[in-house]
């Protein structure tokens, strides 16, 4: 395709070679916008700087061992450094971004890349660094906001107005959800330039498979429950622990890691369940099909999203899902082929709704049917015409100055 756009793809959340699965989401959505062939990216995706690579040194060491520059699907990469002190990261880290990033993308613009707009992705610390440094190489900016960094950060007197302050000088922002394009105009964003494209799924990759078989190669017996993410707090996964001592012929399944791992082992040995819950760790997205395909419901109960690619992606297969109320996710779980919205998010909010559940499930083509709704093809050509609009606009005032 000719005269196709140029934007730099700008996230601190996207995958590397050390960690192949951070930011899928963001390299997912990327993905089929580049897959349309009416974009070419040049990807800045800084890393923390951390002195020492050995293991030793735990989470951080894996910064070290990320390289300076890789390549993605082909697409050129470079991974920065920037600083992240202790107790004032927080506040300083936009500014030490944009600093630690500006000679990269200058580089990048020397070599014969100059892109015609910046897509950043978070709106904190990452779309406010973007937007400064939008405004220093006179560049629009797209912002795109995806759940904490609108409904936790701005709780900070500080990130708050800096998040305000972008919002103003950026070209526009997109939302991932209505709930967040809600919360963004509530903390002063305009509204005329707060556009909402949902997250898609690959309908392709995601898809109902042999049940049967997937359950007697994964050892599933019983129904069982699936939850995938990372094993933090508030993902809720301890309320799905204790919500099993009230469902004594369930199984539960959590794919992923993460630093609540030993405790959520110890929880499920202290309440007797240890026997029916399975931890197998993080797993590629290719071996994710499988899970959901074998699962009878897939399990989140957190207390923060903003689109949880996971709902889409259980549907998909045909599982139906049981998920709290929270931000995004009605929007997702609104109809009954869909699963069911916990009535709270409680151990016995989870039981109520499995119970609901399999008094009355859908059936795996109807919860297929409903997610085949969040294909992909309708945010990639949400994202063209917003992106090609605001390059006709820069033409037309390039022309006419």
């Amino acid at each position: 395709m000719t005269n196709r756009l140029r934007t730099l793809t700008f996230s601190t959340l996207f995958p590397n070679a050390e960690r192949p699965e951070h930011g899928i989401f963001v390299a997912t959505r990327l993905a089929h916008l580049l897959a349309s062939g009416a974009v070419d990216t040049r990807i800045v995706a800084p890393v923390p700087w951390f002195p020492f690579r050995g293991r030793r040194f735990g989470e951080w060491s894996r910064h070290a061992r990320v390289p300076a520059q890789e390549t993605w699907q082909g697409v050129p990469v470079v991974h920065p450094r920037y600083a992240l002190p202790p107790k004032i990261g927080m506040t300083v880290a936009p500014a030490l971004l944009a600093a630690a990033t500006l000679p990269a993308i200058r580089r990048i613009i020397r070599n014969g890349f100059d892109f015609e707009l910046i897509d950043a992705h978070y709106y904190y610390p990452d779309g406010v660094a973007a937007a400064w440094l939008g405004r220093r190489l006179g560049k629009p900016v797209v912002i795109t906001a995806r759940g904490t960094d609108l409904n936790l950060i701005p709780r900070h007197r500080i990130a708050r107005a800096q998040i305000r302050w972008a919002e103003r000088n950026a070209a526009a922002s997109i939302t991932v959800c209505e709930a967040l394009r809600d919360r963004l105009i509530e903390l002063g964003g305009r509204a005329q330039h707060i556009h909402t494209l949902s997250n898609g799924v690959d309908l392709q990759r995601f898809r109902p498979l042999d049940r049967d078989a997937l359950r007697t190669a994964l050892g599933f017996t019983g129904t069982t429950l699936l939850s995938v993410g990372h094993l933090i707090e508030r993902k809720g996964v301890h309320l799905t622990i204790d919500a099993l001592a009230q469902l004594p012929d369930v199984r539960l399944v959590l794919v992923g890691d993460g630093p609540e791992r030993e405790r959520l082992v110890a929880q499920a040995a202290r309440m007797g369940v240890a026997d029916r819950v399975r931890f197998e760790g993080a797993q590629p997205q290719s071996r994710l099909v499988d899970y959901y395909n074998a699962a009878d419901a897939l399990v989140l109960a957190s207390s923060r999203e903003g689109m949880a690619n996971v709902l889409l992606e259980s549907m998909a297969c045909g599982t139906p899902v049981l998920a709290s109320r929270v931000w995004g996710t009605p929007e997702v779980v609104a109809d009954p082929a869909a699963g069911r919205m916990l009535d709270e998010r409680s151990a016995r909010g989870i039981v109520n709704a499995v119970y609901a559940l399999l008094a009355a499930p859908p059936s795996r083509a109807g919860t297929r049917a409903w997610a085949e709704r969040f294909d992909w093809d309708t945010t990639t050509t949400g994202q063209i015409d917003l992106f090609s609009a605001i390059r006709a606009q820069r033409t037309w005032q390039r022309t006419s100055a």
